[in-house]
């Protein structure tokens, strides 16, 4: 392994005891093996020290951080960047699972085509116990040619889980990183998109876990999901809804502000903003019960059979 390791992957978790150790395995079994690996962990209260410090004596590619503080989810996973050395950036969830050639391949295509900006694979959800219940069909165009309709992709459809694939630093660098308001996600990628194309691997790699310990199972309000990526956020006098939710179309405003774009494709962008802007304004507007549900879109039933040797396939990697 180089001195810097090319790939630097942040791993942000509070209280991940229950999977850790499994994704941890996951991670430091790939194939691709030139990383560093930066646990954050938000000041947990289970025994998720001690699973970070066992794996920190014995891989050299580890390094672990407790912050001393619940910071919050955003600035946790904001720090595991702003603390990595490397040329690409992943970030990782203490309870997803990865194929074994999730890396190399994603960073094969990254290296094939230097306009990339990230490249990820494609995915399926799995249970707590690990058992692949779904597959998920990739529906947007983030490897189109034109900025501005990788751009209307993203705003229109949900899908994907591009937050978790392999990026460019130096394009991620030019962003704010991720901001502690309602679906603040999806504007970083918007405006990751306006730099260049996404690379979708065609090999199911990736593993997405759905247990009933994930706070999107709680359905939360647009408060309480940004109180959790921030506790400041829990403020009404300061940080009423309104603001929170205008923080989120300013996300996608400072994207399309910031990105390297001709006249002609910032206008195209701005027209897409103030169309889907319009079209969420409508009563049983049907992008706001996709993107408020944030759930991958078009997922697709596999059969038991399949979903067993699936699992095998993950527990082996």
């Amino acid at each position: 392994m180089n001195e810097v390791p090319r790939l630097s992957i942040g791993l942000p978790v509070y209280n991940g005891e229950k999977y850790l150790a499994e994704s941890l395995d996951a991670l430091l079994g790939q194939s691709y093996g030139d990383f560093e690996l930066i646990i954050s962990d938000n000041a947990s209260t289970d025994g998720t020290e001690e699973i970070c410090r066992d794996y920190l004596a014995r891989d050299p590619r580890i390094s672990y951080f407790r912050q001393p503080v619940n910071i919050g989810a955003t600035p946790n996973h904001n720090w595991t960047f702003e603390h990595s050395h490397g040329e690409l950036f992943k970030w990782a969830s203490y309870d997803d699972l990865y194929g074994r050639d999730l890396l190399r391949r994603c960073i094969e295509a990254l290296d094939h085509d230097p306009a990339l900006v990230l490249a990820h694979a494609h995915q399926a959800i799995i249970d707590g116990n690990g058992d692949i219940v779904l597959k998920v069909d990739y529906p947007l165009a983030t490897d189109d040619p034109r900025a501005p309709e990788r751009f209307r992709s993203l705003l229109f459809g949900v899908g994907g889980d591009d937050f978790y694939g392999v990026m460019r630093s130096d394009i991620l660098r030019r962003t704010p990183l991720n901001g502690s308001y309602h679906h603040s996600d999806r504007t970083i990628m918007a405006e990751l998109a306006l730099y260049g194309r996404f690379h979708q691997v065609p090999e199911l790699l990736f593993f997405r876990r759905d247990h009933p310990d994930r706070a999107e199972r709680a359905k939360p309000t647009i408060r309480s999901r940004s109180a959790n990526m921030e506790p400041r956020r829990a403020s009404r006098l300061r940080h009423p809804t309104v603001r929170l939710l205008a923080e989120y179309i300013g996300g996608f405003v400072g994207g399309i502000r910031r990105a390297p774009l001709s006249s002609s494709d910032r206008r195209k962008c701005y027209g897409h903003l103030a169309h889907w802007l319009a079209d969420r304004a409508m009563p049983g507007s049907s992008s706001r019960r996709i993107e408020d549900n944030a759930s991958p879109s078009a997922p697709t039933a596999i059969p038991d059979s399949a979903a067993v040797a699936g699992r095998r396939g993950v527990s082996q990697e």
